[in-house]
């Protein structure tokens, strides 16, 4: 949809100032849904071109895997937003590809201790490095202004839903 300006300029809203710029919350939701889309075809891409026979949802577990270290199996689960049965379903294929190592607690033994192995870890990084070269070829076609913006908007974005600031992670998931 197409809005014009107060002085009937039909510009783009792309084309207008931030000044000018008064999107409904529907406008933001729908811009933000497309740049998810986005990031997700990056990160398939990724993906497909680095170990194409790996799911997304595997490499989030190996990301999450990443970033956390050696973890228990309920913390994984709780980093990935799912139950611990789902999971281990996840653990057992990617242990059975030789990139998750399983191990019992010594001082529970009715605990897991999940860790990467180091071609896990390998595969993470190179999926996480092209899929950082693409979003900096993408960024680095903006303007500085709008790169300035996007930075901005993205700050305020992750601010309001609570996320953790990129300096903040060990890992640039």
């Amino acid at each position: 949809m197409v809005r014009q300006a107060q002085n009937g300029d039909p510009r783009p809203p792309a084309d207008r100032s931030t000044d000018d710029l008064h999107e409904t919350v529907e406008e933001v939701a729908a811009a933000v849904m497309t740049a998810s889309r986005l990031f997700v075809a990056l990160s398939a891409r990724a993906l497909a071109e680095t170990e194409p026979t790996l799911t997304l949802p595997q490499l989030r577990t190996l990301v999450v895997l990443h970033g956390e270290g050696p973890v228990k199996l309920a913390a994984l689960a709780s980093g990935l937003d799912v139950n611990p049965s789902t999971a281990m379903r996840m653990v057992d294929k990617l242990e059975a590809r030789g990139l998750v190592d399983r191990q019992m607690n010594p001082d529970n033994r009715r605990e897991v201790i999940l860790a990467l192995k180091p071609h896990g870890r390998r595969l993470v990084e190179q999926v996480l490095a092209h899929r950082h070269q693409e979003i900096q070829t993408i960024v680095a076609s903006l303007p500085a202004e709008r790169r300035a913006e996007l930075v901005r908007g993205l700050r305020a974005l992750t601010d309001a839903a609570g996320e953790p600031t990129a300096d903040s992670l060990t890992d640039p998931y």
